[in-house]
């Protein structure tokens, strides 16, 4: 099997913003691969409402800095909508702002440290610049409605599915979804730190918004449409474990021995590995989003990925 990635892509193209609706904003960073999402901010009257920032300190500067070319209005308030660092990072660029997340994102942050206190084995030649932790410190746990001016800005948990702490951001006047890395735009899913079936759940939770705009955690903007061909590779995911698992294969040979078919024209294919640790786990009767062997998990990604650090061109 070609585990080549399919983008040869050694530089990232300059992020798209885009007005998807009066004063709601999408920035969006391709090729959406490691590192590079999407994320976004609401323009109102007296003040900007923002979702994630970004990876690295220079990327969340630019984010910041096109904000500021949209609007000098002060940013009020950065929704997180879980804890990964390409999402959290920049966090602490926003002095000023209310920064709310679900309970369990700001406790998985605090457990973690940033990539430059605790350097990540997964990446290589990512400039990281001078990070602090910032986490969330007005916490949820189920749904939590924030305004911008008089417009609602829902947010919803639907965890554990990527993380154990998605939340959704749903702007009902306007039918916007905000919809974390639940969404993969041309990236393989992964549920390493979440949970398979629960990502399946929560897939299948967001039909029930009428969404006619989507922002994908990594991609281009999309619609429902979407969902179908998440849920596809998850449920693939399945029975990929329940074959490896059966025959005694760990969820590495179980990945090399998977051919990805229509997936693989995805982008960083060596998430099957962790999708399949994840998966193991469920099989072996855990619960979605008990902690996995992490340090393990990575390690196969990149054996898989010919002993390689994933492509990140954040």
């Amino acid at each position: 099997m070609n585990h080549d990635h399919v983008s040869e892509i050694t530089e990232a193209p300059e992020p798209l913003l885009q007005e998807i609706s009066p004063g709601i904003y999408a920035y969006v960073q391709l090729d959406g691969s490691w590192g590079l999402n999407n994320s976004g901010f609401i323009v109102g009257n007296s003040g900007i409402t923002v979702i994630d920032t970004c990876f690295t300190e220079k990327r969340t500067r630019a984010f910041l800095e096109t904000i500021h070319q949209v609007s000098t209005l002060p940013i009020k308030t950065l929704i997180n909508t879980h804890q990964h660092g390409d999402h959290t990072n920049g966090n602490y660029q926003l002095p000023l702002a209310t920064i709310i997340g679900h309970e369990l994102c700001r406790r998985e942050m605090l457990e973690i440290n940033v990539p430059t206190v605790n350097p990540n084995p997964m990446y290589s030649g990512v400039e990281w610049g001078n990070l602090h932790l910032a986490p969330p410190f007005v916490t949820f746990s189920d749904t939590l409605t924030v305004y911008a001016d008089d417009m609602s800005i829902e947010l919803h948990y639907v965890g554990p599915a990527h993380t154990t702490n998605d939340i959704i951001a749903w702007i009902p006047e306007r039918k916007i979804l905000f919809a974390g890395d639940l969404l993969f735009n041309g990236g393989t899913p992964f549920v390493m730190m979440g949970s398979v079936s629960g990502s399946i759940d929560a897939l299948e939770r967001l039909r029930d918004f009428p969404a006619t705009r989507i922002i994908p955690g990594h991609g281009e903007i999309c619609t429902l449409d979407l969902i179908n061909d998440m849920v596809s590779y998850l449920r693939f995911i399945q029975d990929a474990a329940k074959e490896g698992h059966s025959k005694g294969l760990t969820p590495l040979e179980t990945a090399l021995a998977t051919d990805l078919g229509q997936f693989s024209q995805l982008h960083d294919k060596e998430r099957i590995v962790g999708n399949l640790h994840r998966a193991f786990s469920e099989i072996e009767g855990n619960p979605p989003g008990t902690k996995i062997d992490l340090k393990a998990a990575v390690s196969d990604m990149l054996i898989y990925n010919g002993g390689k650090t994933v492509r990140c061109i954040a």
